[in-house]
């Protein structure tokens, strides 16, 4: 429970970490930096999905729960984009009044972190020590630190103070310590629900890789630049698996 709360609060401030050039930047990440952030996180979240949480489903489940969570996790993504727009933060229009479109981007980001904590709860319920829950949690970390200076920014840019932008993308990363929250006591409670799961945290980071992360890392003509980022990003998670 400790391990839970440590990963899990570390992870969900990570958000507001990496907001922390916002107080200090004058102009916002170029497209480059900003596509190699991006295709950065989506090989440490890849790597964390298919060598932690795949694996540690089927060690404690079978094929069978391995699909029925994973489909779950990626139909849940599924619903939450079809509820809330996808908002690219980079190309929205100026023509949108600036605290409707701010209050939307908000209530993306934050709809989209639910997931993510889950993801991070259900890992530290798996019961087999906090090796996987702190995999997750450093993986899920290092997603919502671009996320959060991306937020920051987008806010800023809307003609929101450094101050405020800041500590609304911070704000965005809290409701991931309430999810993981609750993950972790549902799938303690409830012991065989643990490799399904495992498996929807999989295909809730899976979904989020290929439909926003990769797409949005290749949209400016970047695409060698955050190529390159991703296989940094996979190598890292993997040395830090089979180190830690």
């Amino acid at each position: 429970m400790v391990d839970m709360l440590i990963g899990s609060t570390l992870s969900a401030l990570a958000t507001g970490a990496d907001a922390v050039p916002i107080l200090f930047l004058s102009r916002s990440l170029t497209h480059q930096w900003r596509d190699m952030l991006l295709a950065f996180t989506a090989g440490v979240m890849m790597a964390a999905s298919m060598l932690g949480l795949i694996p540690q489903a089927l060690s404690s489940g079978t094929f069978l729960s391995l699909v029925v969570g994973l489909c779950i996790g990626v139909l849940t993504l599924t619903l939450l984009e079809k509820m809330v727009p996808h908002i690219d933060l980079a190309h929205t229009e100026s023509s949108i009044a600036i605290d409707k479109k701010s209050l939307l981007v908000l209530a993306a980001i934050t709809l989209h972190n639910i997931p993510e904590g889950l993801s991070v709860g259900v890992s530290y319920a798996a019961g087999e020590g906090s090796e996987i829950g702190n995999l997750i949690a450093l993986a899920i970390g290092f997603q919502n630190a671009p996320e959060g200076l991306l937020v920051a920014l987008f806010l800023f840019n809307q003609r929101i103070s450094k101050g405020k932008a800041f500590l609304m993308a911070m704000g965005t990363g809290l409701i991931e310590l309430v999810a993981s929250i609750a993950g972790y006591y549902l799938m303690s409670v409830v012991d065989s629900l643990v490799p399904y799961g495992l498996a929807f945290a999989a295909g809730a980071m899976l979904f989020i890789i290929y439909k926003e992360l990769i797409p949005e890392s290749h949209g400016d003509g970047n695409e060698q630049s955050a190529t390159y980022a991703f296989i940094i990003g996979l190598l890292l998670m993997v040395f830090l698996i089979e180190t830690f």
